[in-house]
């Protein structure tokens, strides 16, 4: 019987070896219950790495969206724009909170919100006199959107931004990292990132005032009081000492794992690049991306396959590959809701998801591995 080829993960773990020192001190020092050093020091840790002035550290990114919105006083009916080309993790904290989401097609040149699509979205809302509570940007496979028109246009409105940066730690944007251009910032710690916690997140900010108040929501709004007293409602929404712990040894090689994931890009990029109808998710000029996933293009009309023919072929061989995100406003959870495009009658999200795979792109991948994926892609495609 012949043997199964080893698996090859999208974006599997990767341990630095630093995570165990941190992870012997809480068990020494029977920090094991929620809460403890490890936290306060992550939290300190992450935000001066961001460049921002707090941090939160929580039990997911989600979490972080959600607090941020409540923060920022969305609530029933409230309507709030999202970009469209994202996980649904960016959107469901508006049905927490009751809101309304309003979906922002995305533009070409980063695939993240459209500054164009933004304007056309505040139009609309202001003839409605219905302007949005908050705008949830996202930056999409580790790239940053396009944050100061975004901004700018957020400003003459007076609408508050939130920076979904869960896939971009360790991006740039104009000399500044992911997470700090936003008046909050999200980041996730979930297993497939560049840097994991097992599970967790992290909110941040330059208001400190703010992150206090989503500190005592996430530890269910406890009062200060001899008994347990409880005036506001709140979530179990902390990271544990232990994970925090973890988050610590993998923020230490940070920049490591950012330039190994180009590295897997640009090995892609020079092994398929030159065969015609393939594309890859373009770097921006304005920042670095930290190349989370390596997102190839596959154009049917060029090629004898689609992108589901690969994802298939790839997982034939034991390879984990992945579409795009399916956009929010083509979601069945989200029928009805209102979507803006980049230019009249033309989606570009919806095009990035018909053609779009996510190849494996962990900091972890060697080099044979990767050659594998290359091997079955270009078997595909005709040699």
């Amino acid at each position: 019987m012949k043997a199964e080829k080893p698996r090859i993960y999208l974006s599997p773990p990767h341990l630095s070896g630093y995570e165990e020192e941190y992870i012997k001190q809480a068990f020494r020092d029977n920090w094991i219950a929620p809460l403890g050093p490890h936290v306060d020091a992550f939290e300190r840790e992450l935000a001066e790495y961001v460049g921002v002035k707090g941090a939160v550290a929580l039990s997911s990114g989600t979490a972080g969206i959600h607090l941020a919105l409540r923060l920022l006083g969305v609530g029933k009916g409230d309507v709030v724009f999202c970009s469209t080309l994202t996980f649904i993790a960016s959107v469901n904290p508006v049905l927490y909170q009751g809101g309304v989401p309003v979906f922002i097609d995305s533009e070409p040149a980063s695939w993240n919100m459209s500054p164009s699509a933004l304007r056309k979205a505040f139009k609309w809302a202001e003839r409605k006199g219905r302007l949005p509570k908050a705008v949830v940007a996202v930056d999409l496979y580790g790239q940053s959107a396009d944050m100061e028109p975004i901004l700018q246009i957020c400003r003459e409105y007076g609408v508050p931004v939130v920076e979904d940066a869960a896939e971009a730690l360790g991006a740039t944007y104009k000399g500044k990292k992911c997470g700090s251009l936003g008046d909050f910032g999200v980041f996730s710690f979930n297993g497939n990132k560049i840097i994991t916690t097992s599970g967790g997140g992290m909110l941040v900010s330059d208001d400190v005032k703010a992150l206090e108040k989503a500190r005592f929501w996430a530890t269910q709004a406890r009062d200060r009081a001899v008994w347990y007293q409880h005036s506001e409602m709140g979530y179990n929404y902390r990271m544990s000492n232990v994970l925090a712990g973890i988050g610590r040894g993998q923020l230490r090689v940070i920049e490591e794992r950012v330039a190994r994931r180009r590295e897997v890009f640009l090995r892609y990029q020079q092994a398929l690049g030159d065969i015609e109808g393939i594309g890859f998710m373009p770097e921006a000029s304005f920042g670095r991306s930290n190349r989370w996933l390596t997102v190839m293009t596959v154009d049917e009309e060029k090629l004898s396959a689609s992108p589901l023919d690969l994802i298939n072929a790839l997982e034939g061989e034991n390879i984990e590959s992945r579409p795009v995100w399916k956009p929010m406003h083509l979601q069945p959870l989200f029928a009805g809701c209102e979507y803006f495009t980049h230019e009249d009658g033309v989606s570009i999200s919806d095009g990035l998801f018909k053609k779009g795979l996510c190849l494996p792109s962990g900091s972890s991948l060697a080099e044979e591995e990767q050659e594998r994926v290359i091997g079955v892609i270009r078997k595909v495609l005709g040699g």
